[in-house]
């Protein structure tokens, strides 16, 4: 054994002040990257099972425990602190630097061995998180007193680990995806994990071995990284039996777009749910826009939430009378996608760029809350209420607001989910517009992506019988929505909560439902094959 490999833990009191500082360093990326990969296995499941606050406690609280085991492991690790704690920061590199794309090649095989593997890499990757503070602690401690060692541990820790927590929404997710941020944090760990083989390199055991082994696991995390595009594409097919033909992670949800090889279908995904299919998209359409217009009254200013692909702007603008339209769509990627991709574009007849149309990116309960135009017309095309913030927007408080911002003589409509697949969803928003005060028409269609799909119409008077539709459509009529509003036995009204922002009822609902055997997830995926 050489000279250097001798070196002893006794000799750490002779650490300069630089290389203590390199190691408080280390503590705050220790920290950034441990809650990056909390929030990065949270992120996918939250992505892949949906039930966020779920996911996230699940994932935060095993981390946690996860962390507590490691500490209490720490004790056992007597001599070689720093080869120890080195080691551990590029075993956690490795695993959590491949932890995102691993969940997504685990999730098309049975969901109990997805979940295992899922609960494994938390387990493994909080205790080795856990592992490496109580080092860190005792190396600081041989230079510093107990006191200060404490103190400036857990310091910075905790701003490493506020940094983490920022950086990863407003950073790493929009910018880089889930699968590309998870490699970036494990190049971080090697990154500081190479800078510790070079600052410590005579108090470690085997530094030849060791700086072999990160430069090995860096190699290996800079090429993953390089090809991170293709691996998120390759991952994310499994997800889907069209071929992916564009994919975007944004600040505020996962766009897929895939085309069919078989008949050229093109299906717009949004964090993983159907938004629409190119073969009968214009079912879904008219019957959210046509039953609303063909109401009695004055419709020169009209309100679109969600909808922003474009496709319910192109049912208005057929309408010569219709004057303004305002279109408030949270993401602005979501807008820009869907004016300049060809096929969207061409889809919608180009009705974002049309001069009626103005875009607002804005939370659709922020703008509505906001004093403002009152409107004859609003359209709610909303996400399915399926975490907590979407689930605002189909509560009392937010159907109050809406009644505000409609002219005396204005009308609503609200797609809602399915009567037969999310029966209790589907009357839980009828019984909470009525709570807010809105009297309610509903009616329900089949659309073949998405199976039977029901809506409701509301205003602040009884709702009057619709006239004869003055557009041209291709299956919307009077006829059809006359036959639409009746509901067989099976879809027919139940008795429900109202849904509030205190207390989620909707989103209870709509989790527990589709869990069910017949939920909408059977549905989806017999709508994807």
């Amino acid at each position: 054994m050489s000279e250097t490999q001798q070196q002893s833990d006794n000799q750490l009191e002779d650490l300069s002040r630089g290389q203590i500082g390199v190691l408080l360093i280390s503590i705050a990326v220790v920290a950034l990257s441990g809650i990056a990969y909390e929030l990065i296995i949270g992120t996918v499941s939250s992505y892949l099972l949906g039930n966020s606050v779920f996911q996230f406690s699940l994932t935060i609280g095993l981390f946690m425990f996860a962390m507590g085991i490691g500490s209490y492991l720490s004790k056992w690790l007597m001599k070689h602190l720093i080869t120890n704690f080195v080691l551990v920061e590029i075993t956690i590199s490795l695993i959590g630097g491949a932890a995102s794309l691993i969940l997504f090649l685990a999730f098309p095989l049975v969901m109990p061995l997805y979940q295992a593997i899922m609960y494994t890499l938390i387990i493994v990757i909080g205790s080795l998180v856990g592992l490496e503070i109580p080092l860190l602690t005792r190396i600081i401690s041989h230079k510093d007193s107990l006191k200060d060692s404490i103190a400036h541990v857990l310091s910075l820790d905790y701003v490493g680990a506020l940094i983490g927590s920022m950086a990863f929404p407003l950073i790493l997710l929009p910018f880089l995806g889930l699968i590309r941020s998870s490699f970036a944090i494990g190049l971080l760990n090697i990154g500081v994990a190479m800078i510790n083989v070079v600052v410590f390199w005579k108090f470690l055991r085997m530094p030849r071995a060791v700086a072999t082994f990160a430069g090995g696991t860096a190699l290996l995390l800079v090429v993953a990284l390089i090809g991170g595009t293709r691996l998120s594409t390759y991952a994310e097919q499994f997800l889907y039996s069209d071929e992916i033909i564009f994919s975007k992670q944004t600040q505020y949800q996962r766009i897929i777009l895939t085309k069919s090889v078989l008949d050229h279908d093109h299906r717009l995904y949004l964090d993983g749910h159907i938004q629409f299919s190119q073969r009968d998209e214009y079912r879904y359409h008219e019957a959210l826009v046509h039953p609303l217009m063909a109401l009695p009254g004055p419709r020169k200013k009209v309100l679109i939430m969600g909808g922003g692909d474009g496709m319910a702007a192109r049912e208005l603008l057929k309408y010569d009378d219709v004057e303004e339209i305002h279109l408030v769509d949270i993401d602005p990627e979501m807008t820009r996608l869907c004016a300049t991709v060809p096929t969207i574009a061409a889809l919608n007849e180009g009705a974002l760029e049309d001069p009626r149309v103005k875009i607002f990116h804005q939370d659709a309960f922020t703008f509505v809350n906001q004093a403002g135009v009152l409107y004859d017309r609003i359209i709610s095309d909303l996400p399915d209420p399926h975490n907590e913030a979407l689930n605002k927007l189909y509560a009392r408080e937010f159907y109050t607001m809406l009644r505000k911002r409609m002219t005396p003589e204005g009308y609503l409509v609200s797609q809602s989910s399915s009567p037969f697949f999310t029966r209790k969803t589907y009357w839980c928003i009828a019984t909470t517009m009525e709570a807010a005060g809105l009297h309610t028409k509903s009616f329900q269609i089949t659309v073949p992506s998405f199976s039977i799909w029901g809506f409701h119409l509301a205003a602040n008077q009884p709702v009057p019988p619709i006239r004869e539709m003055d557009v041209p459509t291709r299956y919307m009529e009077a006829d059809v929505f006359a036959a639409a509003t009746k509901f067989p036995r099976d879809m027919a009204r139940v008795e429900t909560a109202v849904n509030s922002i205190m207390e989620p009822k909707l989103y209870h609902y709509y989790m527990k439902e589709l869990r069910e055997p017949h939920g909408l997830k059977a549905t989806a995926e017999l709508a994807k094959k």
